[in-house]
């Protein structure tokens, strides 16, 4: 059977047969690295599309390695998600060392935070649990870890948060290419200003962080206002439908995060692959309770409890702490109902565990079909 061929601008700015990109999916600051392991980027590239890394859990010389060890396995270009935040606050920390006990920063956050997750822990038998909170590139080192990109020449480097317009110039002199992450337009117009090469809108149905604008209406008026940048598809889209949507809705490409984290190769926690696919479409949840910031996961009792905590969350990266602790003991007590992991609205329809490099081929299969047979017939135009 012939390879299909779906081909756009895209592919030919980053060298790709498919304009299909995986998110840059890892936890924010503490334990093991999951979300978008070196296995998933591979994959996806060696499949056509291009993998992005979530870099946000590695220290920097780990990812340094990370990055090699992806250059070993695969000469197809593929890409680093680094989140860049303003300011980190780890006051009261010993944030030099690589690793720090997660008990001792916590009892340098308010009282109250630290008195509710002692009540938790009392009230539901958890146990003590002592996770290492490890000196990431998003706690003290995010420009360390982009100068590593740099000095890697990582064919795509994204943005997950903040923007990367700094860097953009020493990206170009080393033939990089650079995107970012927006969830209005507004923010679309200031990226696209700061010179970056490719930009991704997020819809509000996406998981991770997200915005308050729906994907349908985020898109036109983020393609609008990035001009000439152009502009990838996200939130809600896990399958053919969504890329063959966003193509006709003037995108490039697509960034697709829950349907790839969906997969063999995908590093989400056994239960959470499986609270993905077996979720309907109302089965994730918009909360603070994990960073700080506004993200979707799906839906657990955790996020009952933080709603009913009456707490102002803590800045991010700080409310990290505060999830982390308490997740590492429910995952220990077997606390399953309590624990969600990340994931959009798409769950509703993915339904299955497979391999990366079939979801890919499925949904390219899916979109060319579309495209140049089902479109066709079911519209009439004079």
């Amino acid at each position: 059977m012939a390879k299909p061929v779906l081909r756009t601008k895209l592919c030919d700015m980053l060298g790709i047969d498919y304009p299909i990109l995986s998110a840059g999916m890892g936890p924010t600051l503490i334990g093991e690295r999951t979300g978008a392991p070196v296995e998933l980027v591979v994959a996806v590239s060696e499949a056509g599309g291009l993998g992005v890394l979530g870099g946000s859990g590695f220290t920097v010389d780990e990812l340094r390695d990370a990055i090699r060890d992806i250059k070993v396995q695969t000469d197809k270009p593929f890409g680093v998600d680094l989140l860049l935040p303003k300011s980190v606050d780890m006051s009261g920390t010993n944030t030099d060392a690589n690793q720090v006990p997660l008990s001792d920063v916590l009892k340098s956050l308010p009282q109250a935070h630290q008195d509710w997750v002692n009540k938790v822990k009392a009230d539901m038998g958890l146990p003590d649990t002592e996770v290492m909170v490890r000196r990431n590139t998003t706690v003290r080192r995010p420009k360390e870890a982009v100068q590593v990109c740099l000095e890697e020449r990582v064919p795509l480097f994204c943005a997950g948060l903040g923007n990367p317009g700094f860097m953009v110039s020493d990206a170009h002199a080393r033939g990089m290419k650079v995107l970012g992450i927006t969830g209005n337009s507004k923010n679309a117009r200031r990226m696209a200003e700061s010179g970056i090469d490719l930009l991704v809108a997020q819809g509000h149905e996406g998981g991770g962080h997200t915005g308050r604008i729906g994907t349908m209406a985020l898109l036109p008026a983020a393609i609008d206002a990035a001009s000439p940048v152009p502009v990838l598809a996200a939130g809600g889209i896990g399958d053919g439908r969504g890329v063959a949507a966003s193509l006709a809705m003037g995108c490039i490409g697509v960034w697709i995060g829950t349907r790839f984290l969906a997969t063999d190769e995908g590093g989400a926690l056994p239960v959470n692959k499986q609270r993905i696919i077996s979720s309907t479409d109302e089965d994730t949840r918009v909360s603070t309770a994990y960073t700080g910031k506004t993200l979707r996961a799906s839906y657990n009792k955790y996020h009952d409890l933080w709603a009913d905590s009456g707490l102002d969350p803590l800045p991010f990266p700080t409310q990290v702490m505060i999830s982390s602790a308490l997740l590492a003991a429910f995952v220990e007590a077997h606390q399953d109902d309590y624990v969600g992991g990340l994931a959009g609205q798409v769950s509703g329809i993915i339904h299955e565990i497979k391999p990366a490099r079939t979801v890919l081929e499925e949904i390219v299969e899916q979109t060319v079909e579309i495209l140049s047979r089902t479109m066709p017939e079911s519209v009439t135009l004079k």
